[in-house]
């Protein structure tokens, strides 16, 4: 990221190099695992990670359950709302072969894009009280802070404040 005076600066773009049909789409396949990887590379996860459905809902949530280095985990998928999409991020590459400069390494791009997301616990079942389902909370919370407000809304919530004076 590029620092300056007043923090860092960088571009994220998310239309990517790839044409809209080539964009590598991973819905069902993100997971939140409740532990530290620390490898950074390829594996053949599908052969070894087997998420199934347990039937049983907690909450109003569908819990599937896995098992990942001998250790049950408990999740459930979750959808990205409407308006909203998840999105991999990747350094972007330079057409141009020469030398990057700190800017440049500022730079992303869209790598893959998914429409929801797994979290998994070890400990319990998934809730609603979940902090990464609590996240989601936030969307709702965007969403009507960005509403247009109408003339009716101004008028009720200045009728509302004189009432209360």
């Amino acid at each position: 990221m590029a620092r300056s005076n007043s923090g860092i600066s960088g571009t994220i773009d998310l239309t990517g190099s790839l044409p809209p049909e080539k964009v590598v789409e991973l819905t069902g396949k993100v997971h939140q695992l409740p532990c530290c990887i620390k490898f950074n590379g390829p594996s053949d996860v599908s052969q070894y990670f087997k998420p199934k459905s347990t039937g049983v809902i907690v909450d109003g949530l569908s819990v599937e359950e896995s098992h990942f280095r001998g250790r049950k985990l408990q999740g459930t998928t979750v959808a990205i709302p409407h308006g909203y999409s998840g999105f991999v991020l990747g350094k972007k590459m330079l057409v141009e072969k020469r030398k990057r400069s700190e800017e440049d390494s500022s730079c992303w791009e869209m790598k893959a894009k998914f429409q929801n997301i797994t979290l998994w616990n070890h400990d319990s079942l998934p809730s609603e009280n979940d902090a990464s389902l609590r996240a989601f909370h936030l969307f709702s919370v965007a969403t009507a802070l960005h509403q247009p407000v109408s003339l009716e809304d101004l008028e009720a919530a200045s009728i509302d404040q004189e009432l209360e004076l």
